[in-house]
């Protein structure tokens, strides 16, 4: 029985979602100029900034430069397409994260020296690829796109859906991540593929082929009481890649290891990162946050996030999103659901106001990992700055 039917009967999410949804209500505008309906905060009087391969190294406003670039959103980043093969195939993908700062600097991506803590495991693709040459990935496994995408939002509650089917499945073996060469060392890279014979993942905008460049669209999210921007390709569990719209690749879930980022000292293996996403918050308010806000009006769960590239994270980050579904308790009023943008305040609230849901299925008053993982890459983030 694979976590989706353990945890809710029909449906759980993790980064964000972006999908067709019922009309939105008019929402009431932020009262002190900070919070907004859909992002955590307005961008009025912050600074966007854009990760990049020395973020773990430059104060959060010296960033860059990278090789992805966003809209005035922003809402859409685009990547450079790179063209690959699997088994004979061309297939094309993105490249978001490297292990190695050399070749993080030189594909102008993120530094998440994390990733390679997953190599040995399945949740790494190893392949004889030399990056820097010229002709691409070659990797053992591709997605096919084919599938039709389901989402049916419970009426009036919206989660769990009363349907949930993922728009792409990877293949038997596919990750995202994958180990190549580049420079003589062993590498990895997380390199989602975003198209090929079968068709394009549905968060695709648009490719163009002439600038070799793919739109792609972005997720807010919560970090530290600033609004951050982020990427979302693919997911370990079927209803999480439903609900989030991306590729469903189950071998994510070996990246080492369930709750390794929740200890107070970080286990040396551990490729992964926490999240909280809260389950039942308010819906069409200013306060709005949760999968269930999300599932009705189509808009970002406005999920929060641990740690992002930055100087104090001491290399913490990682895309690889160690997901914990909360839940408020049912003695808490809705209109006391405040929304949470921290992810320490947040997390505190177990065992007094709200419950963590297990990977059996049930719930429980001590802060854990529900049992899946997703894949999404952060992008920028909006510095307050007067926090």
């Amino acid at each position: 029985m694979n976590t989706l039917t353990k945890v809710i009967s029909s449906g759980i999410t993790a980064c964000g979602i972006m999908l067709a949804a019922a009309p939105v209500a008019s929402l009431p505008a932020s009262a002190d100029g900070q919070l907004a309906p859909f992002r955590c905060f307005t961008q009025d009087d912050n600074v966007h900034v854009v990760f990049g391969p020395l973020s773990f190294f430059l104060p959060p406003t010296q960033q860059g430069p990278t090789s992805f670039k966003e809209n005035s959103g922003p809402t859409v980043v685009t990547y450079p397409l790179y063209h690959g093969t699997s088994r004979g195939r061309p297939v094309e993908y993105v490249i978001t994260d490297a292990s190695d700062l050399s070749a993080a600097k030189v594909l102008g991506v993120n530094f998440v020296p994390k990733l390679a803590q997953a190599v040995g495991t399945p949740a790494v693709q190893n392949s004889s690829s030399e990056i820097g040459t010229g002709h691409g990935i070659d990797f053992p496994a591709s997605v096919d796109f084919k599938p039709q995408h389901v989402i049916v939002p419970h009426p009036g509650t919206g989660f769990p859906p009363d349907a949930a089917q993922p728009g792409a499945i990877g293949e038997s073996g596919y990750s995202p991540l994958v180990q190549v060469t580049f420079r003589g060392a062993k590498v990895v890279l997380n390199a989602p593929q975003i198209a090929n014979a079968t068709g394009q993942a549905d968060k695709v905008i648009s490719i163009e082929n002439a600038h070799q460049a793919v739109n792609y669209k972005e997720t807010d999210g919560c970090y530290d009481n600033e609004s951050v921007h982020y990427a979302s390709f693919d997911a370990s569990d079927p209803g999480a890649a439903a609900i989030e719209d991306v590729t469903y690749a189950p071998a994510l879930g070996f990246a080492p290891s369930l709750g390794c980022a929740d200890a107070a000292v970080v286990a040396a293996n551990c490729s992964r990162e926490s999240l909280i996403a809260f389950i039942n918050g308010q819906t069409d308010t200013l306060q709005r946050q949760g999968l269930n806000a999300a599932l009705l009006d189509g808009h970002s769960p406005l999920n929060i996030l641990k740690e992002i590239p930055e100087p104090n994270a001491q290399f913490d980050y990682s895309p690889l999103w160690d997901i914990h579904l909360v839940q408020w308790n049912g003695s808490v009023p809705v209109a006391n659901r405040l929304r949470q943008t921290d992810f320490a305040t947040a997390q505190a609230l177990v065992g007094t106001q709200a419950q963590s849901l297990t990977p059996s299925g049930g719930s429980s008053n001590t802060f854990q990992a529900t049992g899946f993982i997703v894949n999404c890459p952060v992008v920028s983030l909006d510095v307050n700055s007067n926090p």
